[in-house]
């Protein structure tokens, strides 16, 4: 079962581990604080993200979402929701904006009642978020609404939707990183915990591997190099949420 899983993850993460890849993986997920009304329904049709790679400014970038309504209230006392995922480079997001589609209304009383959101329309609503990306970490950008704070009711009876929201980001995986001292050796590498590979990547020609988007824990590292390569398992490797636990060189007896 093992070697099973560890065929598929390779499969998928060969090409995850190369001098060009300096990335962080990013989701965007949606949470409300609760209101005092039957239904709040956002449209939410696109979200940006403004990041940066060292001193390059990368401007936005558009994050692939389910669009639709999602009425936020579905998503009160710790429930929340993924919107959308993205590969960004390791640097800082400094904002993201969330642009809405026409079809936002709330419900009270029974009786559904339209949101006029027009700036949000227009140029979308922007939230300074300055978190700092790690390369091979996984984060969470937290849209927390205030929906109590976001209803403003005119003297018309009709509703306006001035969002309150907080972005919360926080790191939710940590990584494992090394060399291998002879890269011709080009091995597999495994994390293991527990008996279960649980990420999985190859070295590349400089000798160097990085499993990203692991869990905290403690892994074995486990190597299948080429033939004629002989590399030991690494015991004991402990990985913390938010950082890259460093191995170093990992020998090799040829």
């Amino acid at each position: 079962m093992r070697n099973i899983i560890g065929l598929l993850l390779l499969s998928i993460l060969w090409f995850g581990c190369n001098d060009e890849d300096r990335s962080a993986r990013l989701d965007v997920r949606l949470t409300d604080a609760p209101g005092d009304y039957q239904e709040v329904n956002i449209d939410i049709q696109e979200v940006q993200i403004h990041a940066s790679e060292g001193e390059q400014t990368g401007g936005w970038q558009t994050i692939e979402i389910e669009k639709g309504v999602y009425n936020l209230l579905d998503f009160t006392n710790g429930l929340d929701t993924l919107l959308g995922s993205a590969e960004l480079p390791a640097g800082r997001v400094s904002q993201i904006r969330l642009i809405l589609g026409p079809d936002n209304t709330l419900k009270e009383s029974n009786q559904l009642y339209d949101l006029s959101t027009p700036s949000a329309q227009q140029s979308g609503l922007k939230l300074n978020v300055h978190a700092t990306l790690t390369e091979g970490i996984t984060y969470t950008i937290l849209l927390d609404f205030d929906v109590a704070r976001s209803i403003v009711k005119t003297g018309n009876g009709k509703y306006k939707l001035k969002p309150v929201i907080r972005g919360i980001t926080e790191a939710t995986s940590g990584a494992i990183e090394g060399t291998i001292s002879i890269p011709q050796a080009t091995p597999a590498v495994y994390a293991i915990h527990e008996q279960d590979t649980v990420g999985a990547t190859y070295a590349n020609e400089l000798g160097k591997f990085m499993i990203k988007g692991i869990s905290a824990g403690t892994y074995t590292l486990s190597f299948a190099p080429a033939t004629g390569y002989v590399i030991a398992d690494i015991n004991g490797v402990v990985v913390t949420t938010g950082s890259v636990t460093k191995v170093g060189e990992v020998p090799v007896i040829e």
